[in-house]
């Protein structure tokens, strides 16, 4: 069996079982021996007293391993499934569910909404708080509604879309080399003291494995906007991806949540604080309503599963064509 029928079933199988609890509490989650494989990585050659172009160095040739690692992880995971036929199919199937986030991600926001509703603003900023890193003491309810709805349309591309492309073109050693890209992105590709040098090059490689999901997540959220709000909706989704999404500090996350955005009528972005520090950045889709609540996170998340729709539909699509 091909690739693109057994990322449909895992596309099918995410969305409705999603991340099991019940698992994750007795076994680590792949990710989180991607991980421990990253801080190990960290700790071991990421070294304050060394130059910043030693570091570099060091950055880079621990990303490469990692990758090399990964994939090659993949590879035996995938020459074991084809061995085993049938059983191989279901297990890769199972596999490939692990690492997207469908569920996860509408559970985890939805939270947010949940908490709004029945706690007030001191139930949605406990809510959100486990789904971005800005100080959420500081979110009135739009703002959490805001970072709500961001995190919800960035990890679209990047837990769910690019996943899905990694797997669809470059089997297992794909979408496992992109998930420890991905991990190690957010856990050392950042412009602190500390991984500024060393995380560069993991920065830079996630920047450029996600190109192509963040436009083709543009171009699905804005599908999704047609089919919750019409026509209007989805022309404000793909103009506004067009126009604003270079206003983002990603050059990847601004194509998705400027078409969030712009599905929704709402701003998005806008100043925020991280650990106490302010980071000014502009709107996206500035024009839009400024206010935002609980209603505009369930609409968010119509958008977002419409949007998922299609992408299990285009693959659906690609495998009636391949046979």
């Amino acid at each position: 069996m091909g690739h693109l029928p057994v990322l449909f079933a895992a596309l099918v199988l995410d969305r409705l079982v999603g991340d099991p609890d019940w698992l994750w509490r007795r076994i680590s989650h792949p990710v989180v021996l991607f991980g421990a494989a990253i801080g190990f990585a960290d700790r071991r050659y990421n070294h304050v007293d060394d130059s910043p172009e030693l570091r570099r160095r060091k950055g880079r040739s621990a990303i490469i391993v990692l990758l090399a690692l990964a994939a090659l992880g993949g590879g035996v995971l995938a020459h074991l499934f084809d061995r085993l036929g049938g059983v191989g199919v279901i297990l890769e199937i199972l596999v490939v569910s692990v690492f997207l986030a469908q569920k996860s991600l509408a559970d985890h926001v939805a939270a947010v909404a949940d908490g709004l509703y029945r706690d007030g603003l001191a139930g949605g900023r406990k809510a959100v708080s486990m789904i971005v890193g800005r100080d959420p003491d500081a979110l009135d309810e739009a703002g959490v509604s805001r970072a709500a709805i961001e995190s919800l349309s960035e990890n679209f591309s990047d837990g769910i879309v690019a996943p899905a492309l990694w797997f669809a073109f470059f089997g297992l050693p794909g979408l496992m080399a992109y998930k420890m890209l991905n991990t190690a992105d957010s856990m050392i590709g950042h412009l602190n003291d500390r991984h500024r040098d060393f995380g560069r090059a993991a920065a830079k490689l996630d920047d450029l494995a996600n190109w192509p999901a963040s436009r083709l997540s543009a171009l699905l959220v804005a599908a999704g906007a047609g089919l919750v709000r019409g026509w209007s909706a989805m022309k404000r989704a793909a103009t506004s991806a067009l126009t604003d999404q270079g206003l983002h500090r990603s050059p990847n996350a601004g194509w998705p949540e400027a078409a969030m955005a712009g599905g929704l009528d709402l701003m998005l972005g806008g100043p925020r604080r991280y650990g106490g520090e302010l980071v000014m950045e502009a709107g996206l889709h500035a024009s839009g309503r400024q206010n935002a609540g609980a209603r505009d996170i369930v609409e968010a998340l119509e958008i977002f599963r419409r949007a998922c729709d299609c992408l299990a539909l285009i693959v659906l699509a690609a495998v009636a064509v391949s046979y």
